[in-house]
């Protein structure tokens, strides 16, 4: 073989080899690759909390949709009020809070089963919720 055709020979053999060393994946057209999509989070509920419990201690009497209605507790039926009558919407923050903390007309008192904190909760996820406040 001619020298001039081993060189060519090798520098093709050199180029081939070279351009097989490249990963698979890897873009050969020098393009840049996209990143991986930034994966999508759920915006957290700031009322998960308080609609725990609602749930809890709450929606037995006044339902899931803070309708409330005729209530039947241990034998007493109870007329329990709709947060979003007039009435309720009339009502205070403190008004809402002394009467979750103290009971009162067949309500029964939870000062000893909430926090104040849990208790405010509730009172903000109640004026949100059910009466379309802020």
């Amino acid at each position: 073989m001619k020298p001039g055709r081993l060189v060519l020979v090798v520098v093709v053999a050199t180029l081939l080899l070279s351009g097989c060393s490249r990963p698979a994946n890897e873009n050969s057209n020098n393009i840049a690759t996209a990143t991986p999509a930034t994966k999508a989070t759920a915006t957290p509920d700031e009322f998960a909390f308080a609609r725990a419990n609602y749930a809890k201690q709450c929606f037995e009497c006044h339902g899931q949709e803070g309708k409330g209605g005729l209530v039947k507790v241990e034998d007493v039926k109870l007329k329990v009020p709709s947060f979003m009558s007039d009435h309720a919407l009339k009502h205070s923050d403190e008004d809402f809070v002394d009467q979750i903390e103290n009971g009162g007309d067949g309500m029964p008192k939870f000062k000893d089963k909430l926090s104040k904190q849990e208790i405010d909760a509730l009172v903000r996820f109640i004026r949100h919720e059910f009466q379309g406040k802020q």
